[in-house]
Parts: C-alpha cells; sequence; structure tokens
C-alpha cells in the first residue's frame, strides 16, 4: 500500500511537471497549450505509456472541481467596464448562441452518426460551448494586443456559455436514460422552465455567495498566508450549495467571483497571485485526466464522422449562430467574424461528454469519442490560426505602453491602499521630466544602492527604483508614466493618422476646413462628441471613423470612456478586410434602405419629367426670360 502511494504521487506529480515544461513549448511556437496537455494524457493512458484509467465518475467529478476553480477565477478577473461594454453581445452568444448550435450540430449528426435525435443534441450540448483558457492563452502566447470590444466579448461570452452547456447536458442525459421520448413542445417547455429555475438560483446563490466573501474577508482578520486558501473554500461552498439546491454552480462560483474581484476586498493582490497559480494547476489536472480517460485505439471506427462534424462546427454551426445573435447589435464584420471563428472548444466540451457514461447510455462511449475528436480537430484547425486571422481582419491595434517593471505590494492592516514599486525604465515620462500625481505619494527611491528620500533625489533617472503610496484602484496613469515607449511596427507607423486633433475644438471647424458633409446638429457638436456618437455612444482606443475624405482614429481616452486624443488622416490607413459575410442589423438596414431609394427613383422618374406631347412649354418661357434680360 505504501509503494503504491508513492508510485502513484510520483506519476501524477511527473506528468504535472511535463505539462508544466510543455507550456514553454506552447509559448515559444505559439501551439494551443490544451492540444499539449490532451497528448500528454493520451501518450500516458492505455494506448500510450498503459496506465490504466478508466472511472467516469472520478474524472467527472476531479473536472467539475477544476471547472469551479477557474470559472471563480475568470469571474474574479473579468472587469465590470469589460462587462458592461460586451453584455449584451457576450450574454445573447451564451445563452442564444449554445442553444444555436446544439441545435444545427444536432441536426448534422442525427445524419452523420448512428443515433437518435435526442442523442445528436446531447453531443451538441456538450460541444456547444467554447473554451476560454484556450482562446487567451493563444491571444496571450502570440502576443496579441486586440481591440477591446473583441476582447471583452470573448472573455464574458466564455465565462458565461458553460453552465447552459452543462445544463443542456445534464437534461438531455436524464431524459435519455429514463427511457423518455417527449413530445417538441413538451421538451421545449420543460427544458425553458428548467433552465429558469437552474439558471435563476444559481444566479442567487451566486449574488449572496460573493457578497457573503467579501464581507467575510473585511471581517475576519485571517494570516495572509490563509486568506487565498480560505476565499478559494468559500468559493468552492458556494458551488457546491448552488448544486446541492437545484441551481447551476457553474454559474454561482462565476457570479461570486465576479462580485468579489470588482469590490474592495482586501488583499486583492495576494488573491488574484494565488488563484491565478491554482487556475493553471486546475487546468493542467483536468485536461490530463481528460486525455488518461480517452482510448485513441476506438477513435477509428468513428473518425470520418466526427472529423465532418468537427469541420461543420467550425465553418456552419458557429458561424451561423454567431451572425444570428450579434444581428440586433451593430458590430463590424470582421469583428462578427473573429468572435465565430474564435470558438474553440476545449476540457468542457470533453467533460460534459463523460455524463452519456455517468448515465449508462448505449452510445456513451460513441458521444464521448466524437466529442473528444471534435475538440481536437477545434484545437489543431483554429488553434493555430487566431494569430494570423487577427491580422487579417485589421483587429490588431498597435501597443499603447511599452516595457512596464512594477510590483504591487499589499500593506498590513490597509484594507483600501497599495505600494507600488516602478523601476524607472529608459525614455519614460518621468524619465523625461513627468511630474508625479499630487494623489500619489513617493516615499523612497532606490538608486545605485543607496535608499533616499523622494524629496531628495530632484530629478528621476533610469534605473531607479520607487515606492509610491496610492489608494487601490488607482488610476492607470501611473503605468503610463513610468511605462517606456512602446515598439511601434514599421507597418502602424500611420495607424493614428499623421496629425493630432484636439477632441474638445467644434466640428464645424472639420466642415470649413475639410468639408466632410456634416449636418447642422453634428456641426454644433465637439469632434470628440461627433466620433462618439458616430461610433453609437462606445468609443475605444484604436476606434476608427470616415467622414468624408478624412479619417478620425481614437488615440486615448480617459476611465469614464471619453476621448481624450484623436488623430486625423487623409486617407484610410487601416487595413480593410472583405468579409462577405457577417452583416449586422445596421448594414442590413441601411442597404435594405439604399436598394429601396434605388427602386423608387426610376418608378418617380417619369412624374418629374415634362409630358412628350408638350416638349416646347419650358423652353419659350426660358427663351423669354432671356430675350428679356
Amino acid at each position: 500500500m505504501e509503494h503504491a502511494i508513492y508510485l502513484v504521487t510520483l506519476v501524477g506529480t511527473a506528468l504535472v511537471v511535463a505539462a508544466a515544461f510543455s507550456s514553454l513549448i506552447a509559448f515559444r511556437f505559439g501551439a494551443p497549450l490544451l492540444l499539449l496537455f490532451l497528448c500528454i494524457g493520451l501518450a500516458t493512458g492505455t494506448d500510450g505509456l498503459g496506465i490504466e484509467f478508466d472511472n467516469a465518475s472520478l474524472a467527472y467529478f476531479a473536472g467539475s472541481l477544476a471547472l469551479a476553480v477557474i470559472l471563480f477565477d475568470s469571474g474574479f478577473g473579468t472587469p465590470l467596464n469589460a462587462l458592461r461594454q460586451a453584455a449584451g453581445p457576450a450574454l445573447s452568444l451564451a445563452t442564444v448562441g449554445v442553444i444555436l448550435t446544439t441545435g444545427l450540430f444536432g441536426a448534422a449528426a442525427y445524419y452523420l452518426l448512428d443515433l437518435t435525435w435526442l442523442e445528436s443534441f446531447l453531443l451538441g450540448a456538450a460541444v456547444a460551448s467554447t473554451d476560454a483558457a484556450a482562446v487567451f492563452f493563444l491571444l496571450r502566447a502570440g502576443e496579441i494586443n486586440l481591440r477591446e470590444r473583441v476582447r471583452a466579448t470573448l472573455e464574458v461570452e466564455s465565462g458565461t456559455n458553460d453552465p447552459i452547456a452543462i445544463f443542456l447536458t445534464i437534461t438531455l442525459v436524464e431524459i435519455i436514460a429514463a427511457h423518455a421520448n417527449p413530445e417538441a413542445n413538451v421538451l421545449v417547455t420543460n427544458l425553458a422552465l428548467g433552465f429558469l429555475l437552474n439558471m435563476g438560483v444559481g444566479a442567487v446563490v451566486g449574488i449572496l455567495g460573493g457578497l457573503a466573501i467579501v464581507r467575510l474577508v473585511e471581517r475576519l482578520n485571517l494570516d495572509h498566508g490563509l486568506l487565498p486558501i480560505f476565499v478559494l473554500t468559500l468559493s468552492l461552498m458556494v458551488f457546491a450549495a448552488a448544486g446541492a439546491i437545484g441551481g447551476s454552480g457553474f454559474l454561482a462560483v462565476y457570479l461570486a467571483g465576479l462580485i468579489a474581484g470588482n469590490s474592495d476586498i482586501r488583499a486583492v493582490t495576494i488573491l488574484k497571485r494565488f488563484q491565478d497559480g491554482m487556475s493553471w494547476l486546475a487546468q493542467i489536472i483536468m485536461f490530463l485526466i481528460l486525455g488518461l480517460f480517452a482510448t485513441p485505439s476506438q477513435f477509428p471506427a468513428i473518425l470520418v464522422p466526427a472529423v465532418l462534424l468537427g469541420l461543420f462546427l467550425i465553418f456552419v454551426a458557429r458561424p451561423v449562430a454567431v451572425w444570428l445573435c450579434l444581428v440586433p447589435f451593430r458590430l463590424p464584420r470582421p469583428e462578427v467574424a473573429f468572435v465565430s471563428w474564435v470558438g474553440l472548444r476545449g476540457a468542457v466540451s470533453i467533460l460534459l461528454a463523460i455524463t452519456p457514461l455517468l448515465g449508462g447510455l448505449e452510445n456513451g462511449r460513441v458521444i464521448f469519442n466524437t466529442a473528444f475528436i471534435i475538440v481536437l480537430v477545434s484545437l489543431v484547425v483554429q488553434g493555430w490560426t487566431v494569430g494570423p486571422l487577427a491580422r487579417r481582419l485589421g483587429l490588431i491595434v498597435p501597443a499603447r505602453l511599452g516595457p512596464l517593471d512594477k510590483v504591487e505590494l499589499e500593506l498590513p492592516g490597509s484594507a483600501h491602499h497599495e505600494l507600488l514599486a516602478y523601476r524607472v525604465a529608459p525614455g519614460s515620462p518621468v524619465a523625461r521630466g513627468e511630474r508625479i500625481p499630487r494623489w500619489a505619494r513617493p516615499s523612497l527611491v532606490l538608486r545605485d544602492g543607496r535608499s533616499m528620500r523622494f524629496q531628495d533625489m530632484g530629478r528621476l533617472a533610469a534605473g531607479d527604483q520607487v515606492y509610491i503610496f496610492v489608494p487601490d484602484r488607482y488610476p492607470r496613469l501611473l503605468d503610463k508614466l513610468f511605462a517606456s515607449r512602446a515598439v511601434v511596427d514599421p507597418e502602424d507607423a500611420d495607424f493614428f493618422g499623421a496629425f493630432a486633433l484636439d477632441p474638445t475644438r467644434l466640428a464645424e471647424e472639420l466642415e470649413a476646413a475639410y468639408g466632410p458633409g456634416l449636418t447642422e446638429a453634428e456641426r454644433k457638436l465637439t469632434v470628440g462628441a461627433l466620433v462618439t456618437e458616430r461610433l453609437g455612444g462606445h468609443p475605444e482606443y484604436a476606434d476608427r471613423v470616415l467622414i468624408g475624405p478624412i479619417e478620425l482614429i481614437v488615440r486615448d481616452v480617459d476611465d469614464k470612456g471619453r476621448i481624450i486624443g484623436l488623430g486625423l488622416s487623409f486617407e484610410p490607413t487601416a487595413p480593410v478586410a472583405r468579409v462577405p459575410v457577417f452583416l449586422s442589423a445596421g448594414e442590413i438596414r441601411d442597404r435594405i434602405a439604399a436598394f429601396v431609394r434605388g427602386w423608387r427613383k426610376p418608378a418617380q422618374a417619369p412624374a418629374v419629367e415634362a409630358p412628350p406631347e408638350q416638349p416646347s412649354t419650358p423652353e419659350p418661357a426660358a427663351q423669354k426670360a432671356t430675350s428679356e434680360s
């Protein structure tokens, strides 16, 4: 028994270490990290090194706990401004999008696999949600600086679509296991009522749990080493409590993390670091277990239909669902196309595919193997193309800041203040003499191994280490002051236009100088307000507005979303991506209006022309007027 404990521990830790080392390869070559984790699990499983692992209950239990940890960390790290910016599109994708994907994919699975309709929709529900870990690892590994609106939409969608997919999967497994064959209207009604109850209970428990976590952390004077464990345990309690009373534990734990992360919780820096590490560990464990559980020798029997279904999901089901969900929102076609492509399937899909095995379904193993192959197809086809596609669609924006060396330090006994340690970078604004704001209190400077008061140092120099006492939630102005200049790619040299423009100037000055054809109401606005109005009220960094012969580019916005910097270009400098589909509701309306105007003009043309039998009527009058003059 003792020898077995050592052997299991040795093998388990060796797998985790191998997965950690594989992340270096993924960061170096931009490979999908999940794919490497799964391959390590497959290589050490039954058909590889021969490690036997066929415990579906244990795999599902461990995967569910790992997913709860990942979702709590995802919610904790999602800022409210990102949620507000992308709430409409993301929540539409997370609810209606999952249902549409399930239906479209289920119909294809019914004709390609020997499954019943309910089993086909069950497979569709299992692969309907996207994998946030895979998507954002690729964005980080490829150093892709996406537009904030696109990033926020993907981030919020991936954090909120798992509970819906989990509910649909578990409900369909229970119906099939009970050998029920309900009518379509009864099935839809039961799913709708169950969905509202499941999500409603989960939302209430998650909100109350998040508030309780914040309150307990503030009231209890726990040691900083114990505090992260305490918060993680409370998050798992929220997850378990919601599930125990019939709610969605996954939605509850995500909302609890969202509330805790956006409150004035104590020791937020320590909590973020700990949860980041626990999220990595949870991902590694979940992916390795799912890889070990799979049996590749069973794949050839369903390989062809599974690959075809994977391609159908990538090129048909996901794009159609995304387009239908985003039609009400006036998003540019390149952004809609990118969101539809970056719908990678991952560990959640494989985890949900285990539920048919737990329910004892006859085709449970077929469903699991098919879902596993679909995930591999998604990672291989989509995982390697995220960066190139973002560049092709013009969604990459130049970085705002260059390298920044900063450390955030918690102050014992101070819940609402932080101590920041900055190293002055060469070429940064403070190195060039820029003043530090009054609300920040520099207290100490280290230079050449000597520590001195900030007041005695004079002008800061490159290499100085500066300690600044600031309130929490401090403005990011300090980062701008201490960061070096961003290295601009030669292709982005003219990204923000050749000229700077004051957004507080009146738009009528633009009309006088360039004649872009503004309306009387638009001329009375400031240039910043004009751009904001043209962008639908939500401008963001690097947004562009074409007005007649000029193009206005948003160079910067403040913390409240107001434009504080604009660029002007006489030629469109943004790459034009030709996407033939993904028209938004606004574009459809504009095209219909243009078609109607073009159709009416020929019909109205004869009414304004002179009758053919009186061609000379206007001419004599004109001649008379000319002769009289």
